[in-house]
């Protein structure tokens, strides 16, 4: 029969540690992204019509990108301070412990293009766009609409494809990690 442990103050008051603020981080990193990534967008986009919908994202994304580079820079902060072989062997991806640096760096790299460079051009090229639908009285993807209206439309589902993969490759960095983790240990 096993140790029974039995709760008092000082044992709960032990939860509150690096390896529990490293795992509620991860953990609400990996959820942040699952909703944002996969469910509350399509939610939304069904819900609200495509202007509104896109006054939506315009807003939340730079939220998520801020939290997204905020914990996954504090994870990747952790986690070199809790395995020296991480400096000592950074220019080795090979060496698991730097993979998983390198992993949690390409989250912050990720992210922080989205929420500083592709999210903003993105934005307003979406805005350009409803202006523009607004001026020629038509919907982006009706037929006739203008050549600047083609142009925008193309802009904008480059940018857009830009800022979903680079999306989806960070959600891959952290179901990564979290495989390592889960498997390996954290700290």
């Amino acid at each position: 029969m096993g140790h029974v442990e039995i709760l008092s103050t000082s044992t709960v008051l032990g939860l509150f540690n690096l390896k529990s603020g490293y795992l509620f981080g991860y953990s609400w990193l990996l959820g942040m992204s699952i909703w944002n990534s996969f469910i509350g967008g399509f939610i939304a986009y069904r819900a609200l019509p495509r202007q509104q919908f896109g006054a939506l994202q315009h807003r939340i994304f730079p939220v998520y990108f801020n939290l997204s580079i905020l914990l996954s820079g504090g994870l990747l902060a952790l986690w070199a301070r809790s395995h020296p072989a991480v400096v000592e062997h950074i220019q080795n991806p090979l060496v698991a412990d730097v993979a998983q640096a390198y992993t949690l760096a390409a989250v912050v790299f990720l992210q922080g293009s989205n929420r500083f460079v592709v999210g903003p051009l993105t934005s307003k090229t979406m805005f350009q766009r409803h202006k523009l639908e607004k001026a020629e009285g038509k919907s982006y993807n009706e037929k006739g609409v203008s050549a600047e209206m083609k142009a925008i439309n193309k802009k904008f589902a480059q940018l857009h494809g830009i800022s979903s993969l680079a999306n989806l490759f960070s959600f891959f960095a952290v179901a990564f990690h979290g495989l390592w983790i889960a498997n390996k240990g954290f700290l």
